[in-house]
């Protein structure tokens, strides 16, 4: 009951604007599309996002605060990858009518697009690329999960494919990469 609980809240903001644009789509016959980002992670990220957080205290050797004692599993999605995904979508609304989403149960020019690698990560082997990345090691402070988390996310982008002829596919090992030497060269 108390996992049901916080699935609801976390996920109550996100649900509630994609019914909100399903009536205006409805309503106004407004071809309307969502998209459910997962984990976006990569240079010019948020510092308050676990890459940025894991990255600048491994760097300083400072602890690591990890979740669920590191058995939480995310669908981390490179930036790049998100990006030719809006791209994607923003040339390809939906068309009519007759272009309907499963998830609808009406005729409203609607579609959601989840845009995630759909290649689930465990967090302490996401942790253990960002170590091998700037050659040390982390000092983990190993917690219980938090409220209102989820232990798992993964992305179904079958419709992505099916629709848009596009899967996210950057590894863990090359995004990792490529903000590691990004903020090395941005904060040195």
């Amino acid at each position: 009951m108390k996992l049901t609980i916080q699935l609801v809240y976390t996920q109550l903001p996100k649900k509630s604007n994609e019914l909100f644009s399903h009536t205006y789509s409805h309503l106004f016959d407004l071809p309307t599309t969502g998209l459910r980002f997962f984990t976006v992670y990569g240079p010019w990220g948020r510092p308050d996002m676990a890459l940025f957080l894991f990255t600048e205290a491994i760097f300083k050797n400072k602890p690591i605060k990890v979740f669920n004692y590191g058995n939480m599993v995310r669908d981390f999605t490179y930036v790049g990858d998100v990006v030719e995904g809006v791209l994607r979508v923003i040339d390809n609304p939906p068309k009519s009518k007759s272009d309907v989403s499963s998830e609808n149960s009406t005729n409203a020019p609607y579609k959601i697009y989840n845009i995630g690698n759909s290649s689930p990560v465990l967090l302490i082997d996401y942790i253990k690329e960002v170590e091998n990345n700037l050659g040390k090691k982390a000092k983990k402070k190993l917690l219980p999960i938090q409220m209102g988390d989820v232990p798992r996310t993964e992305a179904d982008v079958s419709d992505l494919v099916r629709d848009l002829k596009y899967k996210p596919s950057t590894t863990i090992k090359d995004g990792i990469k490529k903000f590691t030497n990004w903020y090395l060269k941005f904060y040195k």
